[in-house]
């Protein structure tokens, strides 16, 4: 015999109906069927809210009736002929009938009991039961339909009953012997007390039917049809990667029902496992697709095989000095917890025996809370042991598989990638035979948790980057083109999917947690929200992507005083604007180890050189043992144009304007020209070659007269450059004269900085420097005698653009 379950989507209309009985009819020449059905999908729910209505005395549960017997009366006139509706009309009449004299009752009595609700919920299968019996006779099967309570035998626990399967198996082979149909329908969730009163298995209950009816008859396969195409890896829900899963053991399936794949009912897997009967998931809709075949353990080639997750969870922790030595402890709490029907669902106890702690249902905490402490009332009153600690809003994430007892790394890894993506695990439970690994961690991370974990697990060819960046102009701009221009080559060859899940620029913000088109991202920022720093933060923190990384084009200082909020949340930081790390001493350190406490990265390679690799290079040399002895750089693009094309016969302020006109200075030519970037620079490379250094400890040697640098705006500063015309022809006539060039340098040594203008030799390294390039020279113990030199374009939105590309990739690396 072969067994089959429908659940209530599969039974949920009258075309899901019409396919049910299409995949029996294509049964037909294998032999006899027992087929469990669920109640119409849905309709549970409103039977259990009909009892709650009563029960309460309002009359809004005839409504509710009047729902429910419309949805079965459409299901009738749609599956049957109008000359064979009547007998199905009466017999469902004749059902409703009763279920209304029941609530009738409740309502006048004003109570709702667990055998009254127990009663009132097996309605839903009993009447589904009834249409598919009756629509596969319509179609010319042998079928029947036989009542489960007349041969599932329970206890008296209403609501969730055990099963006495002595007395079933004998009911149910009885029953095998005495049959003559070859399909016979069967209500699933509902069985009998000992006395005959109608009681339930818990919801999802109709699997657990099926399991026991194959179980007793040696069925050769158990058939669960439901709306997916089998067990998943994950949640598809919550992960959007998730896969099916072909096969999997019993004990595998056992344990992701166990933590949350609904699937399945839990119960389920016992009796198939104890007589070795094939379990296979299948589509209802989708039955050519393979499903999920649960049997006996099968070879595989990797660790984990689900992923699965429970929510609200509440840990319960009771600990105190007065526990440590004294046997017993552990004893009371679980008998208090039993005395109030709590389920206990994860359990750790540290090892000097100082607490344990237990996971429950966030539902049961207030009586848990009251239970225990009312147990302990004594050791706490004498200090031995403090009040029962709950935490709430939690929830268990569980990687489950048969082969990770033997696979070295598996919770190294688990513990890793959570850890680099500021998940905080609040508890660990592992059991002997190594086939779960189950962490609790707050709720408001378990889509985060749950697709890193599938990412780390699953789909190792390829990591999801998520980016949030503040900053879209000339910058900015060229990063998103060039992030669309090599998106096909990263997941290629890097294995990196990376997203842009929000941008912003000082009007407009947008967000999109599936990532934004980068295509169009001109036309759909106007659409979005209107720019507020405070409030793309917060909007960053509750999406709550993985591998997240907020990227900074601006020259914000407030956007720079916000990077500490990332990365104490595990959000990694590339930045180019350089006010942060030229900023307060304390803040610079600050942000450098949360980085390393948050396991995020912190990335400014285009605080100096743009896209050169003038930060690495230093981090890199002192890395590997060196010392540095001396920094000498040009460091200013803007500036280096200024002075190469300050020739003879040219106006100084012609040449300011130019650099102006092509973009190489700021709106401002004066924040170039004062030297106050090159300091910011040089400070930075000091910092980072170990320095404790502030800006004011920066000598500034200014070529700018007063004049010009305080003038009311700048135009008045430009009439002051032709004011001072004859002072800058007299700083280029000098250096002609001795046969040198005019280059504003940047030099670092023995813990001293400064910058300013010097005429240097056609023998130096800056002689030649050509264009915006800069140019930096790392003397060190290493590299005395020559020292090595970084140049190239130092300035440019293409070139920033590629450092800040470079970054992103070193951060999801």
């Amino acid at each position: 015999m072969q067994v089959l379950k429908f659940g209530g989507t599969s039974v949920g209309s009258s075309k899901a109906i019409e396919q049910v009985c299409q995949i029996l009819k294509q049964h037909k020449p294998a032999g006899k069927y027992a087929i469990v059905v669920s109640a119409m999908g849905g309709v549970t729910d409103k039977l259990i809210s009909c009892g709650q209505l009563a029960g309460a005395g309002k009359e809004d549960y005839k409504s509710v009736l009047q729902e429910i017997e419309q949805r079965h009366l459409t299901a009738i006139r749609e599956l049957f002929p109008i000359t064979a509706q009547s007998g199905q009309i009466s017999q469902l009449k004749k059902k409703l009938n009763a279920l209304e004299n029941l609530c009738d009752g409740i309502f006048q009595v004003g109570e709702l009991s667990a055998r009254s609700l127990d009663k009132i919920m097996s309605y839903g299968e009993l009447i589904s039961c009834y249409i598919v019996a009756e629509k596969l006779k319509q179609e010319g099967l042998n079928a029947t339909c036989k009542d489960s309570r007349e041969l599932i035998v329970t206890d008296n626990t209403f609501g969730h009953a055990a099963v006495n399967f002595v007395g079933t198996n004998h009911n149910i082979n009885a029953w095998q012997e005495a049959s003559n149909a070859d399909y016979t329908v069967f209500p699933g969730f509902v069985a009998s007390s000992p006395d005959g009163e109608t009681t339930t298995l818990g919801r999802g209950g109709s699997d657990y039917t099926a399991a026991i009816i194959a179980a007793a008859v040696n069925a050769s396969v158990l058939d669960i049809w439901t709306d997916v195409s089998g067990m998943m890896t994950a949640d598809p829900r919550m992960v959007s990667q998730a896969i099916p899963i072909s096969h999997i053991s019993y004990e595998e399936a056992m344990e992701l029902s166990h933590f949350g794949a609904k699937v399945i009912y839990p119960p389920t897997i016992q009796p198939v496992m104890d007589k070795r009967i094939p379990v296979w998931i299948k589509n209802t809709f989708a039955p050519e697709d393979h499903g999920t075949l649960i049997q006996d353990s099968t070879e595989r080639n990797f660790p984990v095989t689900g992923i699965s997750g429970i929510q609200h969870i509440a840990l319960l922790t009771l600990e105190g000095s007065g526990m440590v030595g004294i046997p017993g402890f552990s004893k009371r709490l679980f008998e208090a917890l039993l005395r109030e029907r709590i389920n206990v669902i994860l359990i750790t106890q540290s090892s000097s025996e100082h607490s344990i702690t237990v996971g429950i249902h966030e539902s049961d905490m207030l009586r848990a809370k009251t239970t225990v402490d009312e147990e302990f009332a004594q050791e706490i009153h004498e200090k031995k042991i403090d009040p029962l600690i709950v935490e709430k809003d939690l929830c268990i994430v569980a990687v489950v598989g048969d082969k990770m007892k033997n696979h070295h790394g598996t919770s190294g890894k688990l513990f890793a990638t959570l850890g680099r993506n500021g998940v905080n695990i609040r508890a660990i439970a592992q059991g002997s035979t190594e086939k779960n690994i189950s962490t609790v961690i707050n709720k408001s991370d378990v889509k985060k948790a749950l697709n890193l974990i599938h990412e780390a697990f699953f789909e190792k060819p390829l990591k999801q980057v998520n980016l949030f960046i503040a900053g879209v102009g000339n910058v900015g701009s060229k990063l998103l083109e060039q992030l669309q221009q090599q998106q096909a080559y990263l997941q290629e060859e890097l294995g990196l999917q990376i997203r842009v899940a929000g941008v912003a620029n000082s009007k407009n913000m947008l967000f999109s947690e599936y990532g934004i088109k980068l295509s169009d991202w001109r036309e759909q920022l106007p659409q979005g929200d209107a720019s507020d720093m405070k409030q793309f933060i917060e909007r960053i923190k509750s999406l709550n992507l993985r591998n997240s990384v907020f990227v900074d084009n601006t020259a914000s200082g407030e956007v720079a005083k916000t990077y500490h909020e990332f990365l104490q949340h595990g959000i990694s930081v590339v930045t180019c604007n350089k006010i942060a790390c030229s900023s307060d001493y304390h803040y610079y350190k600050q942000l450098k180890e949360l980085a390393r406490s948050y396991n995020a990265s912190f990335l400014f390679e285009t605080n100096v050189g743009a896209g050169l690799p003038v930060i690495n290079t230093l981090n890199d040399l002192i890395r590997s043992g060196d010392r540095i002895h001396s920094i000498e750089a040009v460091l200013s693009g803007s500036l280096n144009f200024v002075f190469n094309h300050f020739v003879n016969g040219a106006s100084f302020r012609n040449v300011v304007q130019a650099a102006q006109d092509e973009g190489y200075t700021e709106p401002d030519p004066r924040i170039d020209l004062s030297g106050v970037d090159v300091m910011r620079k040089i400070l930075i490379l000091a910092r980072e070659s170990g320095a404790k250094m502030e800006m004011n400890d920066i000598t500034n040697n200014l070529f700018l007269p007063d004049e010009c640098l305080n003038a009311p705006s700048v135009a008045d500063f430009y009439e002051q450059l032709d004011v001072h015309a004859p002072h800058f022809g007299q700083l280029l006539s000098n250096a002609v004269a001795a046969g040198k060039r005019l280059k504003f340098v940047a030099r670092y040594e023995e813990g001293k900085a400064s910058v300013g203008l010097q005429c240097v030799s056609p023998d130096h390294p800056f002689y030649n420097l050509e264009g915006k390039d800069n140019i930096v020279l790392y003397t060190t113990s290493r590299y005395r005698e020559q020292p090595l030199i970084v140049k190239g374009a130092g300035a440019g939105a293409d070139v920033t653009a590629s450092g800040i590309f470079a970054d992103i990739i070193r951060s999801a690396r």
